[in-house]
């Protein structure tokens, strides 16, 4: 079969994604610290743009869907006008005087005079390493002793644990043996008690050196019986040390009561705090929401710039200047492509923040319950709901909820925690959300006998009474989700 070229026309179509697109999904997407991020980077690296100085005029608007421009319309109308003759020839004379209209005047480059708020500045807390430290500079130990003991701190996790083995130790340092069991002594012998240690049985050795009369006994359970206290046999254990039951019940309590990680205190996690993206407010017996726009930079086309267009048409009109005078083309074709950058970031920001609004209204409309009374009231809800409510793809409800956060009456949520599938009601009534299921769990076990802790089969029994159908294992899995034990390891004795 001969091969041969042809050529053929052929109507088809395509969805092209464009880059004002492309830059409105990106800022959707964004969390606020992100977003934050990228105006400040867009801020330095494009000239047209600045940050408008009268913020007070523009914080705590909320986008309303009725009427979404409210106090800014001529400001987002100028803007989409623009955008249209950015489509075109870019008429440089129209930009001009409609920015004229609005009275604003060039205000040039000014130093800030503002200084940083110290308050906001929060210094890196203590680690284990750093408290080891503190204490072999703050004793009365050798300088040789010293060395070697901060040598040990370096190999110490944050846990408090020696990774190292005083073996490779030898190998890979110039410090003998008796040296590094010497120093090894020492950092044992440091706060928080139990650090240098080994391995678990070493730790909480190192803790009952002070436990009186108990001591025998808690070592002899500590090397040889720890399974029992796992499944709070003290039946066996009072066997195995001959002690009566309430002696081997006091005794696992004070077992129970050590650390088996000695450096958890000094974790170097900082603690996260989260800026909420939206606010659902209570008023008169209805939600409002509200957009959170406080440290967002009000962004608007730069007045220097403005100015230099004026003066190049004041020019280009007067037939007596120089035309070497006027803005050449490279210039002009440079403050285009800026102007078109800088609107089209503007708009982006405000479809962003108009998109978040609808969501949030949205998840309002449908989740009132559990605004009104509380997380056990959660329903279930998908992302198509929401979209076919506001009229926009499941992926932009994605893009808007995730990293986004509300303030509601009940507390600070993530957007897209109130996405969950549900649970059948055994009464063919509304079906319950998975994350409401857990509340009820929790709820259940916390009010429970510590005595005689509650099975998985029992939990959901007492579920389907309240018409909540949930297999045995489905509550193992939320259980382990809430981080609770099972019931064997949830015993506590009086």
């Amino acid at each position: 079969m001969a091969i041969e070229l042809k050529q053929t026309v052929k109507l088809s179509q395509q969805l092209m994604i464009t880059p004002q697109l492309q830059q409105a999904i990106k800022l959707l997407q964004l969390s606020r610290a992100e977003l934050v991020e990228t105006v400040q980077k867009e801020l330095l690296e494009n000239p047209v743009l600045e940050e408008n100085e009268d913020r007070d005029r523009h914080s705590k608007e909320s986008v309303d869907e009725s009427s979404p421009n409210q106090s800014t319309t001529s400001e987002k109308d100028q803007i989409q006008q623009n955008e249209q003759n950015l489509e075109k020839e870019f008429d440089w004379s129209k930009y001009v005087e409609s920015y004229q209209s609005r009275g604003s005047e060039s205000k040039g480059f000014r130093e800030s005079g503002e200084h940083p708020n110290y308050e906001n500045m929060v210094s890196r807390g203590n680690t284990l390493q750093d408290h080891l430290e503190w204490q072999i500079h703050m004793g009365s130990y050798l300088p040789e002793e010293q060395e070697v003991c901060e040598m040990l701190v370096g190999n110490v996790d944050d846990n408090g644990y020696l990774q190292a083995s005083l073996e490779e130790l030898v190998e890979k340092t110039e410090y003998n043996m008796d040296q590094l069991e010497d120093a090894l002594c020492l950092l044992q012998e440091m706060d928080p008690p139990g650090v240098g240690a080994r391995n678990l049985q070493e730790c909480l050795l190192l803790q009952i050196k002070d436990t009186g009369p108990n001591k025998s006994f808690l070592k002899e359970i500590i090397n040889n019986h720890l399974n029992f206290i796992e499944k709070r046999d003290y039946k066996s254990l009072s066997k195995k040390l001959d002690i009566t039951m309430q002696k081997a019940k006091d005794l696992a309590e004070i077992i129970f009561s050590l650390e088996p990680k000695p450096g958890r205190i000094f974790s170097g996690e900082q603690a996260q705090y989260v800026t909420p993206d939206v606010y659902v407010k209570h008023v008169g017996g209805e939600y409002t929401v509200v957009l959170n726009e406080d440290g967002l930079p009000k962004l608007q086309i730069s007045n220097l710039y403005k100015s230099a267009i004026q003066n190049d048409l004041n020019k280009k009109n007067n037939d007596k200047e120089d035309s070497n005078s006027k803005m050449d083309d490279t210039a002009k074709e440079y403050i285009q492509d800026k102007l078109k950058s800088a609107l089209w970031l503007i708009k982006s920001i405000h479809q962003r923040q108009k998109t978040m609004y609808k969501v949030t209204k949205s998840i309002v409309k449908f989740q009132r319950d559990f605004f009104d009374k509380g997380v056990v009231y959660l329903k279930p809800l998908v992302l198509k709901d929401v979209a076919d409510e506001i009229g926009v793809h499941e992926s932009t409800v994605s893009r808007a909820t995730s990293g986004k956060y509300v303030h509601t009456p009940q507390g600070i949520f993530e957007l897209k925690y109130f996405f969950n599938t549900g649970l059948s009601n055994k009464t063919g009534g509304q079906d319950f959300a998975n994350e409401a299921v857990k509340q009820i769990i929790k709820k259940i076990v916390d009010n429970e006998d510590i005595k005689s802790p509650l099975s998985d089969q029992a939990i959901a029994k007492m579920l389907a009474q309240q018409n909540i159908k949930i297999a045995r294992r489905t509550v193992a899995k939320y259980r382990e989700m809430l981080g609770i034990l099972p019931s064997s390891k949830r015993k506590r004795v009086s």
